[in-house]
């Protein structure tokens, strides 16, 4: 690893590098997980009055509205040049942050439902022009080779603190907390773009080096490529089945009360302490093995965890006196290292199918359409769900389902894909 090289000749300024880029990673995607999918649906129904069918209404729109901001903004960095220069990028977060702790901040007092609205907008285009900005630092901080760890090492500190604090899952924790959070960053950032140290001078030259990602090496990969599409389209699958079935999971409270919203901390410990295992695992297997390794253990994982939980929902149904205890704890347990493998990969895959001229458009596209749309547009559905009186069992088996569509469908493209290879090899030979 390069960090490892950097650390053993004392080269702090390349260290600095990392731990910056996976603190912004933390923060801005335990930001997301926590406030944005959480705090926002506490916000508008309990604080603001509105039903779960018109929170879904806007959470979709917040979808929407990230993505065409991050889209339209990742293409201007590419097309201006400010994905290659770090100056410009740390000008960008330092604006985003500030504008998120307002936001984050004002966020409970919001009491009305155009004030709600209003609130969703302005965090949309905070957000959509924040991640192209934060994923394109790759190319300055991240040496290719350790993207896996790198990308693992977030993951696993966003899920860690995600699950041990805050443990009450109300907009006012979370903000709280998120506005702690931020203003140091909101300082650090302040430092690096008003009174840069020398070194900075030196890292912002590091895209000459680590620009190029790993799946790039042969040449440029096209956002209209199969290369790019078909994890595009797979990513945005494993976001939507991760949210389908997880919003209706918390919304029972057999199934919540004995995991992510136990009144024992030990519990929260525990997954967290799973997420940071499951994270090791995906980064190391990012590293070794092709990207579809990890998607298939995902879709593996989540059609497993899903059976797990409908197998102990036909249980209590069928046999009510075998279920008088708490739920299996394997089944979070396992649901937390499908999160963790596929929020690695999410980390990792975008700047790995860019160039220093691409990676402000293919951040966006990447996650705005697998991770921002994919996870809004299924938090609507199982609001949507919710609100038509769709049985916990019934959500839960077309998750499942999807899951294993998903997987099936993996495992059939990629022995296809193996075999049209070996034909075209075949027909190549020389009679």
């Amino acid at each position: 690893m390069n960090l490892v090289s950097a650390v053993r000749r004392g080269d702090w300024q390349v260290v600095f590098g990392y731990a910056f880029f996976v603190a912004l990673l933390t923060g801005g995607y335990y930001y997301n997980v926590t406030f944005v999918q959480l705090g926002l649906l506490d916000l508008g129904t309990r604080l603001v009055g509105l039903s779960e069918a018109a929170v879904s209404g806007w959470m979709a729109t917040l979808a929407l509205v990230t993505l065409a901001t991050a889209i339209a903004f990742g293409v201007s960095m590419d097309r201006r040049g400010w994905s290659s220069s770090l100056d410009a990028k740390l000008r960008i977060l330092l604006g985003v942050v500030v504008a998120q702790v307002l936001l984050t901040a004002a966020a409970p007092f919001v009491r009305t439902a155009p004030q709600f609205g209003a609130w969703i907008i302005l965090a949309s285009v905070s957000m959509g022009v924040g991640f192209p900005a934060t994923f394109a630092l790759t190319i300055d901080f991240v040496a290719v080779r350790d993207r896996g760890a790198v990308a693992a090492a977030a993951t696993a500190l966003t899920y860690f603190l995600a699950n041990v604090y805050p443990l009450n899952w109300q907009v006012e924790s979370f903000s709280r907390v998120v506005v702690a959070a931020m203003l140091p960053g909101v300082v650090l950032l302040g430092v690096l773009v008003f009174r840069p140290p020398a070194f900075v001078g030196r890292l912002s030259r590091h895209h000459e080096q680590f620009g190029v990602g790993r799946f790039c090496h042969s040449g440029p990969v096209s956002v209209r490529e199969a290369a790019f599409v078909a994890p595009l389209v797979l990513m945005f699958g494993v976001f939507f089945v991760d949210s389908l079935g997880f919003l209706r999971i918390l919304d029972t409270p057999s199934l919540v009360l004995t995991s992510w919203q136990s009144p024992d901390f030990s519990m929260h410990l525990t997954l967290g302490v799973v997420h940071v295992v499951g994270a090791v695992m995906a980064g190391v297997l990012y590293t070794s093995f092709d990207r579809r390794v990890l998607f298939l253990a995902a879709f593996g994982l989540f059609s497993f965890t899903h059976l797990l939980y409908t197998f102990d929902i036909r249980v209590a149904m069928w046999f009510p006196s075998l279920t008088t205890g708490p739920s299996s704890p394997l089944n979070p347990a396992f649901y937390a290292v499908a999160v963790s493998f596929y929020t690695t990969l999410n980390f990792a895959l975008w700047p790995d199918l860019s160039t220093p001229d691409t990676i402000g458009t293919h951040s966006a596209i990447g996650i705005g359409l697998a991770g921002f749309l994919s996870t809004f547009l299924s938090t609507a559905l199982a609001l949507y769900f919710q609100s038509t009186s769709v049985t916990l069992l019934d959500h839960l088996n077309l998750v499942n389902a999807l899951a294993l569509l998903l997987f099936v469908g993996l495992v059939v493209g990629t022995y296809l894909g193996r075999m049209h290879t070996l034909w075209e090899g075949r027909n190549g030979e020389p009679n």
